[in-house]
C-alpha cells in the first residue's frame, strides 16, 4: 500500500506519500480499504514532533478514516467484508489501508457519503466523551465552546442544542460566528473584540452567572480566565493545548465556586475496558448516530482534498476562513 511517512519533523514538506508495508488484521481487528481520512490538530502536532503516537500505534498520521472492510480478523462479530464503515484510530489514517480494533468501528449513517463520514469519528467521540460522559451536560445548562468554528466546535454546538443546553461560542471572525449561529449557537463572542469572561459572567448558568461547562482547546493561555467565567459548580474541560501547557491557577477562585478543572485526551485511551475507545464508540453509536441519521446533527466539512495536497490540508486548519473539518480523499467514493 501507500501511506504518508514523516521524513523528520517540521513543516508540511516532511510528509511524503510512499510505499509502506501492507497491514494485516489480527484477532479482534478488521482491515479497512480507506476512502477518506479526517485531518485533525493532533496530526499537525505529530508532524511537528510534539505529539508522538501511543506505544504500539501506527507511526502513520491520521486519527479517523472511512472506507470498506477488506478483511475480518479472528473473533470479530457483527462486521463483514464489504461493510461501509468509519473508524476512530490511534494512527494510520493517512494510508490506503488501516487495521482497526472492531470496537472502534461505526457504520456509515444513511444518506452520508464516505467523504463526509471520515470527518465524524474523532469529533463525535471527543464531544460525547467530554461533554456527556465526563461533564454530564444536560438541558438548561450553559455551555461555552472555545473555537466554535472548528470541527469539534461545529459538532459540539449541534449535540449540545439537541440535549437542550444553551450554547455560547468564541471565534475570531464575524463569518465564523454567523455559521455557528446557523448551527444553533445562542451567544456569539468575537475573541478579538470582546472579553469572553465579561460576556459569560453576564449570563446565567444553572449555578449562577457564568458557564456551567467550558470546553476549552487553548489550555494554559485561557486557564485563569476560564475559571473566572465558570458558574458555581462549573466544570472546565480542557481538551487542547494550543495556548501552552503551563499556567498559574488561583485555587481560591476555584474553591469559592466549588468548581472543577478536568483535562482529557482520546488518542491515548486503551482500546477496551472502562474509559476506553470502545466504550466511547458504543455510546456514540447509541446516542449520536441516530441524530446523524435523522439529519439533526450534520458533519460540517470545509474542504475535501486529494492526499497529494495533504500539506495544504494541514495549512487549512490554521486558516481564519476554515469552518468545520478538512478531509483527505484517498480512495474512490
Amino acid at each position: 500500500m501507500r501511506a504518508i511517512k514523516l521524513d523528520g519533523f517540521g513543516g508540511p514538506e516532511v510528509m511524503e506519500w510512499v510505499e509502506a508495508p501492507d497491514p494485516e488484521a489480527g484477532p479482534g481487528e478488521v482491515l479497512v480499504d480507506i476512502a477518506a481520512a479526517g485531518v485533525n490538530r493532533a496530526d499537525v502536532m505529530q508532524r511537528k514532533g510534539h505529539y508522538p503516537p501511543p506505544p504500539g500505534a501506527s507511526e502513520i498520521p491520521g486519527l479517523e478514516c472511512s472506507g470498506v472492510i477488506a478483511a475480518v480478523g479472528e473473533g470479530v462479530r457483527g462486521w463483514s467484508v464489504g461493510d461501509r464503515v468509519c473508524a476512530l484510530l490511534s494512527g494510520g489514517g493517512y494510508a490506503e489501508q488501516a487495521v482497526v480494533p472492531a470496537g472502534q468501528l461505526l457504520p456509515i449513517p444513511d444518506g452520508l457519503d464516505l467523504g463526509a463520514a471520515a470527518g465524524l469519528p474523532e469529533v463525535a467521540a471527543t464531544v460525547w466523551s467530554n461533554l456527556v460522559m465526563t461533564a454530564r451536560l444536560h438541558a438548561g445548562q450553559l455551555l461555552l465552546i472555545h473555537g466554535g468554528g472548528s470541527g469539534i466546535g461545529t459538532h459540539a454546538i449541534q449535540v449540545a442544542k439537541r440535549l437542550g443546553a444553551r450554547v455560547a461560542v468564541t471565534a475570531g471572525s464575524a463569518g465564523k460566528l454567523e455559521q455557528c449561529r446557523e448551527l444553533g449557537a445562542d451567544i456569539l463572542i468575537n475573541y478579538r473584540e470582546d472579553d469572553f469572561v465579561a460576556v459569560i459572567r453576564a449570563e446565567q448558568g444553572s449555578g449562577g452567572p457564568g458557564a456551567d461547562i467550558i470546553l476549552d482547546n487553548m489550555g494554559a493561555a485561557y486557564l485563569a480566565r476560564n475559571v473566572e467565567a465558570l458558574a458555581t459548580y462549573g466544570q472546565l474541560v480542557v481538551i487542547g493545548l494550543q495556548g501552552g501547557v503551563k499556567a498559574e491557577l488561583n485555587l481560591a477562585v476555584l474553591l469559592g465556586k466549588r468548581a472543577a478543572v478536568r483535562a482529557t485526551n482520546l488518542r491515548g485511551r486503551p482500546a477496551n475496558g472502562p474509559g476506553s475507545k470502545a466504550e466511547i464508540i458504543a455510546e456514540v453509536s447509541k446516542h449520536v448516530w441516530p441524530l446523524v441519521a435523522q439529519g439533526a446533527v450534520v458533519p460540517v466539512i470545509h474542504a475535501e482534498l486529494p492526499i497529494s495536497e495533504v500539506g495544504e490540508a494541514h495549512q487549512l486548519l490554521d486558516s481564519p476562513d476554515t469552518v468545520g473539518k478538512v478531509v483527505l480523499q484517498i480512495g474512490d467514493y
